[in-house]
């Protein structure tokens, strides 16, 4: 029972430290001290180096974190809001958080370490099925008129994020949420 409870912490300070690193990424990019991540996440850099050796594998991580929830947030968002339309917008805004996260490791991610190579096909893997089942939702119950793939909306909100912390005037959610918007095709003849 002791080893449970142990396993159960060790699994709560590692979600503790990937929602940490995540916060730290975004705001000051990869190479932000692990010292930092550490006070964010109450613990000790030991504990940080104890469940992540390198960089690379804290930042593999956190990439692999925030797909999960996502792709796991679709399906519940669907169950439980107001309508199909709304869960794909809500989905889209966790989609633009990830995103931004995304961005700031890309410059990681590009780099040559084998530990990355397999984290874009992991992305579209888990992403694209959860995107377009909350399409045919939206299409289904009559919200969404436009015939637009997931991968389409998916790039299209990438491409919309690019860029997002280089230009202070720059707003990549007003734009995603413009997108979302004529989906419904609104304004069309």
């Amino acid at each position: 029972m002791a080893e449970a409870r142990k396993r159960a912490d060790a699994r709560r300070n590692e979600q503790t430290l990937l929602e940490a690193a995540a916060a730290a990424f975004v705001t000051s990019g990869v190479n932000v001290p692990v010292r930092d991540i550490a006070t964010t996440a109450g613990v000790g850099v030991g504990t940080i180096y104890r469940h992540f050796p390198t960089r690379a594998d804290l930042i593999v991580a956190v990439y692999r974190h925030q797909i999960e929830a996502c792709a796991e947030a679709g399906p519940r968002l669907l169950a439980t809001s107001e309508s199909p339309h709304f869960a794909l917008a809500r989905w889209i805004d966790l989609f633009v958080d990830f995103l931004v996260t995304k961005h700031g490791l890309a410059e990681a991610l590009q780099s040559d370490d084998a530990a990355f190579t397999s984290l874009h096909g992991l992305f579209l893997t888990r992403l694209l099925p959860v995107c377009e089942e909350l399409l045919a939702a939206a299409r289904a119950s009559g919200e969404i008129r436009v015939e637009v793939s997931g991968y389409e909306v998916m790039r299209g909100v990438g491409n919309l994020c690019a860029g997002v912390r280089d230009d202070e005037r720059y707003d990549a959610r007003r734009l995603v949420s413009l997108l979302i918007k004529g989906l419904r095709g609104e304004g069309r003849s």
